[in-house]
């Protein structure tokens, strides 16, 4: 009896090894997050749209908790989900040009150009998270309009963010310490926005939110952030941070004068941990159109 339950145990020791060793050949093998997935995301959004029209496209691939400015920040599928899904809608059309993605393949973004009909055209953002699916979702979609159409076509080939070789570790610790970075950067944005600016920005950073199109090089930044205010008045209201702590979305209100008026606005950023810190890899600053003037009695 001793001996058939020694020669038992053995087995089962020998089955729960071998479990263990699949695991790790399939988690050793299994394939790395990159750009190139939330490019494929995108580029599926994008087809629907074409496809089905893009407020169902819309309501399709945002997820539970996106959001979009309207002009405020306003959850997507409670805004949409009393409109009917209009017939399609081929003139409205976009496709990313730049992307990255995190350590842990769960957060991740794209920008580039759209065009609506012949005479409206501009840079979209979107953030995008992995769900427990497995699928990808958009948790945030927006950007400006445009003076000038973009000379990079549909059949540009995406250029990426480079991958984070540096971590904070968790996704609470990367969200506490951005958090700190931009309670600083706030404050010296009322003094010398540039300025703060200039000292976070990475140079493979890209910034936008002007009619011009995006600053994508480091010797862009500085005529990028001369059309914004000198002083700028930034709180946070959201984001989310990837689960190696690497990338982290921010958004927020933003206030700032010109021309003797009040304007508001809002931020979104993305933040990536490098070995020198937290450095802002993307920017864009979308203000609220001022409200009409009142119409005088007739």
């Amino acid at each position: 009896m001793v001996t058939a339950l020694w020669k038992m145990g053995i087995k089962m020791r020998s089955l729960v090894l071998c479990a263990f060793g699949a695991v790790f050949v399939a988690q050793a093998h299994a394939a790395p997050a990159t750009p190139a997935d939330v490019v494929a995301a995108e580029r599926e959004f994008a087809a629907d749209g074409q496809a089905r029209g893009w407020i169902a496209a819309f309501k399709k691939y945002a997820a539970a908790d996106a959001i979009a400015f309207q002009p405020d920040p306003v959850n997507v599928q409670d805004a949409f989900k009393d409109q009917p899904d209009e017939p399609a809608d081929r003139s409205l059309k976009w496709w990313p040009v730049w992307a990255g993605i995190s350590q842990s393949g769960d957060l991740g973004f794209t920008t580039g150009p759209y065009t609506s009909g012949e005479q409206r055209f501009g840079h979209y953002f979107t953030v995008w998270a992995k769900q427990a699916d497995g699928s990808w979702r958009w948790i945030y979609d927006g950007g400006p309009r445009n003076e000038v159409r973009s000379p990079l076509g549909p059949d540009t080939e995406p250029t990426h963010l480079a991958m984070a070789r540096a971590s904070a570790g968790s996704s609470a610790k990367a969200w506490a310490e951005v958090g700190e970075v931009e309670a600083k950067f706030a404050i010296a944005a009322q003094q010398n926005a540039k300025a703060a600016y200039l000292t976070h920005l990475s140079a493979d950073a890209r910034i936008m939110g002007s009619p011009a199109l995006p600053a994508t090089k480091a010797s862009e930044h500085g005529a990028e952030l001369d059309r914004r205010a000198a002083s700028i008045s930034f709180s946070p209201l959201g984001g989310r941070a990837s689960r190696a702590g690497d990338l982290v979305y921010t958004y927020g209100d933003a206030k700032w004068t010109r021309d003797g008026q009040n304007r508001r606005g809002h931020y979104v950023r993305i933040w990536q941990k490098r070995s020198e810190g937290w450095m802002l890899v993307f920017d864009e600053l979308l203000g609220v159109p001022p409200a009409p003037p009142p119409s005088s009695a007739q």
